[in-house]
This record gives structure tokens, sequence and C-alpha cells, in this order.
């Protein structure tokens, strides 16, 4: 099956062959028709696999299939709402880069830079806004932004954005839109608090599944290795070196660790950087920019960049330390093995991640193969311990918060 093939204009299919994309994934098979024909949808598909494409090319093709002559600022005809800044910025290049041969204007919103400029290109209007939650919310409240005129809705990476407390956020949002409007909502893995907001949002959704539910991609290759906590950072810095690895993605639980960390590896001779919620947005874009240009070996990140990190060929993540949440472990290892790609993924387990590591593989319905290091086995002797998970010092069998969290 081609893209033409998928019923999309001309100025669509010229621009996506400028992006070197010749056969549609399996998602974007599905998807693409559904939405076109003007149905709610609801779609699973394993990360990496095509799902921003999925959407933003219908959403070009309808929008610009019926586009009235404007009077006056152009209203915001499609809202894309997305849980972190990178998969807003991810997103809005997309749809730069599907409909540079057409008509629309479209602009990103986030929280962590001024306001102001983003106000001021809201003036002009824009038909295509993409924006996380709670920078969409403070530019209404300044009547920045009218959001009454919307045609289709799209909630991406729906599942993180519950996770990551944004519910509140999500339906002040719907209240502000017009009750006739397209939904399309797309997740990587489905919850029963997604159920939910589907049953509330969608109006007979199409559904759209091409992998089964919360499922790594079988490209990627995935291991344990079992070691004492305190000699993971030397198990990580010799594995780096010994195998030459020159471009890791590496996931901590918290921002002091990830900070540590990336101290430590340094100092090591490896050149590091950190990612996470309490750096500005500058210096998150700088590194992701540092990391993807080769001018770092590794980038250290919390699970605030487990969605929206889309790096060509990435051949290695690293758990540093297991998630609190099992299906974040499939949005941390789903950042390679993208597209065609294939991809390793190492878990360092110590003896407090036992119950950790059965709740990821519980997820899987697999077990995760082992591997060993000589000379980095773990002490039998050491006994396991609470683990503090960094959201409000809970420990890992406490429930994550669902507090609202700034990205």
């Amino acid at each position: 099956m081609s893209f033409d093939s998928l019923g999309l204009n001309a100025n669509i299919l010229d621009a996506v062959t400028k992006q070197g994309y010749l056969v549609p994934t399996p998602i974007q098979q599905q998807a693409i028709p559904v939405v076109l024909a003007g149905c709610d949808l609801m779609a699973c598909a394993q990360t990496g696999t095509g799902k921003t494409a999925a959407f933003t090319l219908p959403v070009l093709q309808l929008l610009s299939h019926n586009q009235s002559p404007i009077k006056g600022r152009r209203p915001v005809r499609a809202l894309i709402l997305t849980p972190t800044r990178e998969l807003a910025a991810q997103v809005a290049e997309n749809v730069r880069d599907y409909s540079q041969c057409l008509k629309l204007r479209s602009l990103v919103v986030f929280g962590g830079v001024n306001i102001n400029p983003q106000m001021m290109k809201l003036r002009g209007g824009v038909d295509i806004l993409i924006a996380t939650p709670g920078r969409l919310l403070d530019l209404e409240q300044k009547n920045a932004v009218d959001l009454s005129k919307v045609e289709i809705l799209v909630l991406d990476e729906a599942d993180r954005m519950l996770d990551m407390g944004f519910i509140h956020d999500i339906r002040r949002v719907l209240a502000k839109l017009p009750t006739k409007r397209q939904n399309l909502l797309f997740s990587a893995t489905f919850s029963n608090e997604i159920k939910l907001l589907t049953n509330k949002l969608l109006h007979n959704p199409a559904s759209v599944e091409v992998a089964p539910r919360n499922t790594a991609s079988e490209r990627i290759k995935q291991s344990v290795h079992f070691v004492d906590k305190n000699r993971k950072r030397q198990l990580l810095s010799y594995m780096i070196g010994s195998q030459n690895w020159q471009q890791v993605l590496v996931f901590n639980r918290t921002k002091h660790g990830a900070n540590h960390l990336a101290e430590q590896l340094n100092k090591d001779g490896i050149t590091t950087a950190a990612i996470h919620g309490n750096k500005s947005q500058g210096a998150r874009t700088r590194a992701l920019a540092d990391f993807k240009n080769g001018e770092i070996r590794v980038l250290v990140a919390t699970d605030i960049a487990a969605r929206g990190l889309d790096i060509d060929q990435l051949p290695h993540v690293v758990n540093y330390e297991l998630p609190n949440v099992p299906e974040d472990y499939v949005h941390r290892i789903g950042r390679t093995g993208r597209a065609d790609c294939t991809g390793e993924a190492i878990s360092l387990v110590c003896v407090d991640e036992h119950k950790l590591l059965r709740d990821v593989e519980r997820l899987l319905k697999c077990e995760i193969p082992r591997i060993t290091i000589e000379g980095y086995q773990p002490d039998p002797t050491i006994k396991a311990a609470p683990i503090q998970n960094g959201r409000q010092g809970r420990s890992s069998t406490s429930r994550p918060s669902k507090k609202r969290r700034v990205v």
C-alpha cells in the first residue's frame, strides 16, 4: 500500500515524499481513512510506529479542503493537546513539514518559556494549535486564544496526560470547545482511566489497534542485568566504554538522581547531559540537540522524556532505575527500535527493584532475558530497602500522585 491509495491530496503527498516516506505504517493505513471520513477515533499503537502522521496528515487535508475565506483573525480549527514540551515541539515540526504546500498556519505553545511571544503570534490567528494543557489554559484566561471554533480535537499520548495529572486541565479545555467536533484519541497504552475518558469524549468512535496493548516492539532487544545499587554507575560506565556506545539514553526515576548521574558520568570522561522538568526549556532543547548531533554521548532523563523524544536510529536505552509505573517501561524503551530500526534496551536492576521488575514482566507477559558481566554480580547478602520514587516521597508501593505537574 502507498500513501496515494489513502485518499490524500497531491500537496500532502508531495510533502510526505520530501520527508522520505513511501509506504504508510500499519497505524497510518488504518487511521487515515477513518479520520478523513470525519469519524471519531480511538487509536492504540506502540511508540515509534508513526502515530503523529496518522492524525496530522488527515487533519491537514480536512482543514485545507474545508477552508473558507478568512475575515478577520483566523480561528483555531484544530487543537492538538500533548503532555510534554518535547512532544508538542515534535508534533509541531511534523505539522510544519507536512503543511509546507498548504495555506494553513500552525503554532506550538507550551510552558517554561515567556508567554508574551506566544500571545503575539496568536494575534494573527492560526489554523492549527499544538499545546500542552497548562499553557493553553493560561493563554485562554488571558483572552489570547479563542477555542470556540475548534473543529478537530486531538489528544496525543492521552494516557501520559492522565498519568501526569492533567485530567482536570483537559476537562477545563473541553468546556471551552464547541460540542460538535471531531475527536481523535491516540495512545501507546490503554488504561481504565483512558477507557473512562474515551466514553465521555468520543462519539461512536472507530477503534484502531495495530499491536497488543502495553507491549514492546519486537525490534528491541531487551535484557536485565542484576547489580548492586552502589555499583550501577560503575557498570554503566564500563558498558559504555568497553562496547564503545556513542549514543545512549539513560532513564532515572528522579530529577536529583538524573543530575547526580550526569555529573558522575562526566567525571568518568563520558560527555553527558541531564534533561528533566526542572530544567529550563532552553537547557532541555540544547541538551537534546547536542545529543542528536553527537556532541554528547549520554542523555540522562526522567520519564518526562519517555514521550516526545524522536531520535533517529537511537541504538541504546538503559533503565538505570526501573520506573514505578510499569507502562512507563514500554514508553522508555520505545525511544529505540523506531520505524524500521533495531535497538537495545538494558535494565540495571538492584535488589530493591525486584518487585518493579516483576510488575514490568507481568505487563509484558514474558520474562526479560538476563545477562551477566563478570565482576558485577550482585552481593546476595544485601537486603531490599523501600524505594523512594520522587513523587512526594512515597515508596514504590504507593500510587503515583495525580497532582498536576508543570512540564
